[in-house]
């Protein structure tokens, strides 16, 4: 994610910001920090006399020795389980693809697996596949992982999930950057007039979506990994920067781009820390 270029351009624009900030971006963010950020989106779509719906959110998790070992995984699990959601959802990038500078070790899969194996959530969790999942090679041990440890992934497919006396809709596309999705084939299998929310790993999809999709969630920014005061997010490229972090609302329809918990490229997180997140979606007049 962060060239070379890139990297000098950062290091110009924090230079007088002293030591603190540069243990906080190389070693205390990336390796040890961990935001939790909660999101409340309200929808004319979801029933005014449905529960509000609580979304636990894991994203780009990029298995890798040191930053992010099976048991830093664990970890995360364990503070997304006491959060509580009535379901999870994982979108895409376990693996580096690329090689990250300065780490030691990728994770094997069955030790990451085996972390996300232990996350509970009364309506299950979900997940969706990333460019570096399917670069890596990896994808099909990766869907036989997710199948074992009795988590569903959606690839251009849905599920219909019961909530109280209502139902609604999980969708989940191929990832966008290898042309695996298929988001016309995936709308068609939705055959009612449920709520409907997209589990998509990019966000720039997002712009062409129809207003019958209720809430998206993507990752695959990581927020940039570094922001810059008055500058912005001088690490991520530009077809990204629209939809780069947080809770876009374009003509009701509500999108949200989680900065996820890894790292691609190399070692750094600024101002921008790791994270899980909770959304709660409710009705707009509730």
């Amino acid at each position: 994610m962060i060239s070379r270029r890139r990297l000098l351009t950062l290091g110009a624009a924090t230079a007088g910001s002293g030591m603190l900030s540069a243990a906080d971006a190389f070693a205390l963010e990336p390796g040890f920090g961990l935001a939790i950020k909660e999101w409340t989106v309200s929808h004319a779509d979801w029933p005014s006399s449905a529960k509000p719906l609580r979304i636990g959110i894991m994203a780009d998790i990029h298995a890798v020795e040191p930053w992010m070992p099976a048991s830093r995984i664990g970890d995360i699990v364990e503070r997304l389980n006491r959060l509580r959601p009535d379901l999870i959802v994982l979108l895409g990038d376990y693996v580096n693809a690329l090689k990250l500078r300065f780490h030691s070790a990728l994770v094997p899969i069955a030790e990451w697996m085996a972390a996300l194996k232990e996350l509970h959530a009364p309506l299950g969790v979900f997940a969706v596949l990333g460019n570096h999942d399917y670069w890596s090679g990896d994808a099909p041990a990766i869907r036989r992982g997710f199948e074992k440890a009795g988590i569903h992934l959606l690839e251009n497919s849905v599920v219909k999930v019961r909530w109280g006396e209502h139902r609604f809709w999980i969708a989940g596309l191929g990832d966008q950057l290898v042309r695996a999705d298929d988001l016309a084939g995936t709308l068609h299998q939705v055959t009612g007039a449920e709520p409907l929310l997209l589990l998509s790993h990019e966000p720039h999809i997002f712009k062409t979506l129809p207003n019958r999709i209720a809430l998206t969630l993507a990752g695959h920014t990581h927020g940039g990994q570094v922001y810059v005061p008055f500058i912005g997010r001088p690490a991520l490229p530009a077809q990204y920067a629209e939809y780069a972090y947080g809770h876009i609302e374009e003509n009701g329809r509500h999108l949200i781009v989680s900065s996820g918990l890894g790292l691609s490229g190399y070692p750094i997180r600024f101002l921008v820390p790791p994270e899980i997140a909770v959304v709660t979606l409710r009705n707009l007049y509730a």
